[in-house]
């Protein structure tokens, strides 16, 4: 499909925020420039991000943040919000509130993190700045490090704070044999199926047996050829 437009997607090389937003271009067969930026030059690129922070889309070398307001852009212009305002509102609906279980219930968390280290007179002279964080559960389960308290994180989150929203979800896309919007491929199917990869990546593939409907969502929106082209192509990452 042909735009008048250039695009460029500005992210790290992982999936993350982004992977909607490429689902999106895939589907559409809108060209784009894929632009990842390793980690470790981040600093180099943060101060020149509207708000110092990724993904970014820059249109036509004008940059905007915000992912589901980039991917509600690119619906919108491509038809991709269902038929109506209703369909459209239904969309925003679930997004939001799947974007309610990522953040979770948020927990502090203090850190000590070592800016570099040197040899001065036989000595390792280290420059540690110590912080506190705020982070969702699933972020703190992402970064704990010791085993036994990652498997306790695990099992609250998979038994307490997951069900809740997996389960609701479930049961509307149950209802759509599918879909988000009935017979329709929105958006937010997108957003869906990047966000249950990610989470199947997470926890393992059987963590979505309670869950068939956003099972057959996943798999039906990595069936779609364009899509599943992108899956074969893109750059493997572990987020």
């Amino acid at each position: 499909m042909s735009d008048e437009h250039t695009y460029k997607l500005i992210y790290f090389n992982a999936r993350g925020r982004a992977e909607h937003i490429r689902y999106i271009f895939a589907y559409t067969g809108i060209e784009y420039t894929d632009e990842r930026i390793p980690e470790e030059l981040w600093p180099e690129y943060k101060d020149s991000m509207p708000y110092k922070k990724l993904p970014v889309l820059e249109i036509d070398g004008k940059p905007v943040a915000q992912s589901n307001a980039v991917a509600r852009y690119l619906a919108r212009k491509y038809d991709l919000m269902g038929k109506d305002e209703w369909d459209a509102m239904i969309c925003d609906e679930l997004v939001d509130t799947l974007g309610d279980l990522k953040q979770g219930t948020m927990r502090g968390y203090s850190f000590f993190h070592t800016l570099f280290s040197l040899r001065l007179g036989g000595k390792t002279q280290m420059n540690v700045t110590v912080g506190f964080i705020y982070v969702s559960d699933i972020c703190y389960y992402r970064m704990e490090e010791n085993p036994e308290k990652k498997e306790a994180r695990k099992n609250q989150l998979l038994n307490e704070t997951i069900p809740f929203y997996l389960t609701k979800f479930d049961q509307i896309i149950g209802k759509n044999k599918g879909y988000i919007i009935p017979s329709t491929t929105t958006w937010a199917d997108f957003v869906f199926a990047a966000a249950l990869e990610n989470y199947e990546y997470m926890f393992g593939a059987p963590a979505l047996d309670k869950y068939p409907a956003l099972r057959a969502l996943k798999k039906r929106i990595h069936r779609i050829p364009a899509i599943s082209d992108w899956l074969i192509r893109r750059p493997f990452t572990n987020s």
